[in-house]
């Protein structure tokens, strides 16, 4: 039960397979990671332009946030 079988070898080799082979399968998935939080980050993000119009497909926005956006 202390030392490890040839099915946790096996396991292990698989494992690292996936991670690491191939053209580089663990950096296509952090990359496709990386772009799902910014797309995330960018649906957050205030929905004006630069010149204080709203953005298309943007929500209508409350007298608040008006004023706020107004400060």
């Amino acid at each position: 039960m202390g030392s490890m079988s040839i099915w946790h070898w096996a396991i292990v080799v698989v494992v690292v397979l996936v991670l690491f082979g191939g053209r580089g399968k663990l950096s296509g998935i952090m990359g496709d990671a990386a772009k799902g939080i910014r797309a995330f980050k960018d649906g957050l993000k205030d929905d004006t332009d630069a010149k204080g119009k709203e953005a298309p497909g943007a929500l209508p926005r409350t007298e608040a946030e008006k004023e706020e956006l107004n400060r």
